[in-house]
């Protein structure tokens, strides 16, 4: 089964069900390029996978078909050779580097940040509320999470769009993905280079660059461009998938008008049946094993199908029925390479604040157009809409209630 294509990126759920019917737990899988790997399906199998990192290492270096990748392979900014980030190291190091990440990450004030996103979203919203509708993607979820995060992290606000618009490409994994590297690694460099010089506040940059632990200064950069890329990524996407959710599906619908609780149910259950994070690349086997009945072999790539395994019958057997703030999904990942908690709590606070000022401010917010024409950003790692336009009734912006 390709990893690609237009039935993947629209009706992935259904694939991932012929998969496993024809499969089982684990499948073959080919990347762009015709590359073999391994798609983990199974929640249980993936919970193995992602609990043992020295039987599925993250150090590609071991990957038995470096031999068949071009230079310009547009997978390569996300196989990790050559790439000092926390992404790809294992061990006591690893262990050391999230920890330093998780500081840098808690310094930040909870209460800085939703006053950061209220104001921007308010902002946002100010752009398009007098015009009775708008696409919430472009205009809303998708330029959301940088700027919050630019601001929290020490990027100057103008350098928002790009770095948003290069997260994205990166994410996607498609020809703009190793151009978009190089742009974030740039603005990167040159944000610890003022932060080394002790120009600014003692944001998430400064934080990182004043308690190395003794990492170099290439890694602590790649550090922070993982923190932007899936910061922003995944939460702009946590956003749309969420508003999709309560536009369209009948269990929300009606409760848009129930206040906090609904987005808070709406958020968790996209977590389950919608996740950003939707395929994870990689794990590389470090020696000849078995998993899910399959013979995996020494340097093989394991591909963490974290959609498909929230959704294993064998734990969700009634697949329809809400999960009621369950929180055991994978999407955050599992294992020592999980999603740090500090980093999912600014990610939750973020798309928090974003849908429900979105909801304060334009109560009547409803989706434009039928639901069976909207569309899906075509990558088979990063889940999320392409557009998602609304209709509502124009109010004016809050400086004119204001005045």
């Amino acid at each position: 089964m390709p990893l690609s294509g237009p039935r993947f990126y629209n009706e992935p759920n259904l694939l991932y069900q012929e998969m496993r019917r024809e499969h089982g737990a684990v499948a073959p899988i080919v990347l762009e390029g015709g590359i073999p790997a391994w798609l983990v399906l199974g929640y249980r199998e993936l919970h193995q996978v992602a609990a043992d990192p020295v039987l599925f290492t993250r150090d590609s270096e071991i990957w038995n078909q470096w031999d068949r990748i071009p230079e310009d392979w547009p997978l390569a900014p996300l196989i990790g050779r050559g790439q000092p980030s926390i992404l790809y190291t294992t061990g006591e190091r690893h262990r050391l580097r999230a920890a330093m990440i998780s500081d840098a990450l808690e310094s930040v004030d909870p209460f800085e940040i939703r006053q950061h996103a209220e104001r921007l979203a308010d902002e946002l919203i100010d752009d398009f509320c007098a015009e009775g509708g708008a696409d919430v993607i472009a205009r809303y979820a998708m330029p959301f999470p940088v700027r919050v995060l630019a601001k929290i992290y020490g990027f100057p606000d103008e350098q928002g769009p790009g770095l948003a618009a290069a997260a994205i490409d990166l994410s996607d994994g498609g020809d703009l993905a190793q151009a978009a590297q190089a742009h974030l690694a740039g603005a990167t460099a040159a944000l610890m280079a003022e932060r080394r010089a002790g120009d600014g506040p003692r944001d998430v940059a400064a934080q990182l660059v004043g308690n190395t632990l003794g990492f170099t200064e290439e890694e602590v950069l790649h550090d922070l461009i993982v923190l932007v890329i899936a910061g922003h990524t995944l939460t702009a996407d946590w956003i749309g998938n969420s508003l999709r959710l309560m536009f369209t599906d009948e269990r929300f619908v009606m409760s848009l008008a129930g206040g906090r609780k609904s987005v808070s149910e709406a958020m968790n259950e996209v977590l389950w049946e919608d996740t950003p994070a939707q395929n994870g690349v990689g794990r590389w086997a470090s020696r000849d094993t078995t998993l899910g009945n399959r013979r995996i072999k020494a340097g093989d790539m394991v591909c963490l199908g974290l959609a498909a395994a929230n959704k294993d019958p064998r734990i969700r057997p009634d697949g329809s029925r809400l999960t009621g703030g369950n929180n055991a999904f994978l999407s955050f990942g599992h294992g020592e390479h999980r999603c740090p908690v500090a980093a999912q709590e600014i990610a939750e606070t973020i798309a928090r604040t974003a849908i429900e000022v979105l909801l304060d401010r334009l109560p009547d917010i409803d989706l434009a157009i039928p639901v069976e024409e909207l569309t899906r950003r075509p990558s088979p790692w990063a889940r999320g809409m392409t557009t998602l336009p609304v209709r509502f009734t124009p109010t004016p912006a809050v400086s004119e209630r204001a005045g």
